[in-house]
């Protein structure tokens, strides 16, 4: 291979993965990591969606609260009732979320079941737009796959509420923990094809 070409390819792997190449493994952890986590919690997803749930309503509030003092530094701007209102909603939403996480959750759960069924039609109604044109079977399949998530989800209602969120979390996790590990290991071999 040329030198020029060496080069070029050697800037490529400074541009894709910077610093990674030395510290691939710390990447590499955390990918274990999410994957452990990931599986245990598809072990226990009532906890996880409970947890899930909490953490969203504390989100809520902090986010709220931090709205509701930047409101009261802005006093003069036109808006700020509309933005006061705002905040108190997230705050009510939070509380209402830390007070009772399983009614929560099951709310949480009928919504993502609805939406899951209208993306899948959208998604079919888009592939038959697209029906002329190569691949359009693709989001065709997906928008099938969401409507029966979506009336699975319903089918299970309300004992669904208390494990659909979980396990999506924990799925999330241990696909992200996979990548993790893919790139921490793709950054090991150029680190290693750059010291060859």
């Amino acid at each position: 291979m040329p030198a020029t070409d060496e080069a070029t390819i050697s800037s490529l792997r400074d541009t894709v993965f910077g610093e990674l190449k030395k510290k691939w493994g710390w990447l590499l952890a955390l990918g274990v990591l999410l994957i452990v986590l990931g599986t245990v919690g598809l072990w226990m997803s009532f906890a996880m969606t409970l947890a899930t749930v909490i953490m969203f309503g504390a989100l809520l509030m902090v986010g709220g609260v931090f709205q509701l003092l930047n409101a009261f530094q802005i006093k003069s701007w036109k808006s700020v009732l509309w933005h006061v209102l705002i905040a108190l909603l997230y705050i009510a939403a939070g509380i209402v979320i830390f007070t009772d996480p399983v009614f929560a959750s099951l709310s949480l759960t009928i919504a993502l079941a609805w939406i899951l069924i209208a993306v899948g039609l959208l998604r079919i109604l888009m592939a038959l737009q697209l029906r002329p044109a190569s691949g359009w079977v693709w989001p065709l399949v997906s928008g099938v796959i969401s409507i029966l998530l979506g009336a699975m989800i319903l089918a299970q209602w309300p004992t669904s509420g208390l494990w659909v969120i979980g396990l999506f979390v924990a799925i999330e996790m241990i696909v992200n923990g996979w990548s993790s590990v893919f790139i921490a290991l793709a950054a090991r071999k150029a680190a290693m094809m750059e010291s060859a």
